[in-house]
């Protein structure tokens, strides 16, 4: 018996011109851009210009989004981003309905310290259709549980959010990101595809000064036993 490494891509993928949050990619032949650079017709060289929001698809948010003087993605410490994750399911929770802080405690037996915690709603199915937000979501007494109690660097959820929606001053962002200087995932792809509640998770943002959020890969990785 040995262990063999499963590898599942927790993300959505990007289409240009698709996306709600804004997505254009522009393909120039190089020499186009770059005269200097030679380029016979018949051979395919170009460049790329992307232009996006940092919240496009599934995408990591930082404490700056919400913090003038938090940690933006070049800064934010990588020792949070590649770990252990646990995954919650609440799948059960209706459209609006909230995930309490007896929610998480009940469950708080799967939660190790400084866990990764993803919270598990199927509403992956929903992102980029019309119903995209539609979703239950955390009340701040839950927020602030998972990261005071556990001491949870980084949440990530299935759904567009994890606010109640309609807010106009977003409680659980200002506690995670501004009070604790946490991070949130948002839109995550099929939490499903894990055969596990414990996984191992790889969460990659680009190294940009000053970048609020970023359009992330996250991806895990799980022991398969084989023979």
């Amino acid at each position: 018996m040995f262990l063999r490494k499963r590898i599942i891509e927790l993300s959505h993928d990007l289409h240009p011109g698709q996306e709600e949050y804004g997505l254009e990619v522009e393909s120039r032949f190089v020499d186009e851009v770059y005269p200097a650079y030679k380029r016979r017709p018949d051979v395919w060289y170009i460049l790329q210009t992307v232009r996006m929001s940092s919240h496009v698809g599934t995408h990591i948010e930082f404490p700056r989004h919400f913090d003038p003087q938090g940690l933006d993605s070049a800064s934010f410490p990588l020792q949070y981003l590649v770990g252990p994750a646990c995954v919650l399911d609440f799948r059960h929770k209706q459209d609006n309905e909230a995930i309490t802080e007896e929610d998480v405690h009940a469950l708080s037996g799967l939660i190790r310290e400084s866990d990764i915690v993803f919270l598990r709603t199927g509403r992956h199915v929903l992102h980029n259709t019309p119903r995209a937000h539609d979703r239950p979501y955390l009340t701040p007494g839950a927020t602030r549980w998972l990261v005071e109690a556990k001491s949870v660097h980084v949440i990530g959820v299935d759904a567009s959010g994890i606010e109640v929606k309609g807010t106009d001053h977003y409680p659980d962002h200002a506690i995670l990101l501004r009070e604790h200087g946490c991070a949130l995932i948002e839109a995550l792809g099929d939490l499903g595809q894990l055969s596990q509640s414990r996984v191992d998770v790889f969460i990659l943002p680009l190294r940009i000064h000053g970048l609020d959020a970023c359009p992330v890969r996250v991806v895990a990785i799980e022991d398969e036993a084989g023979t």
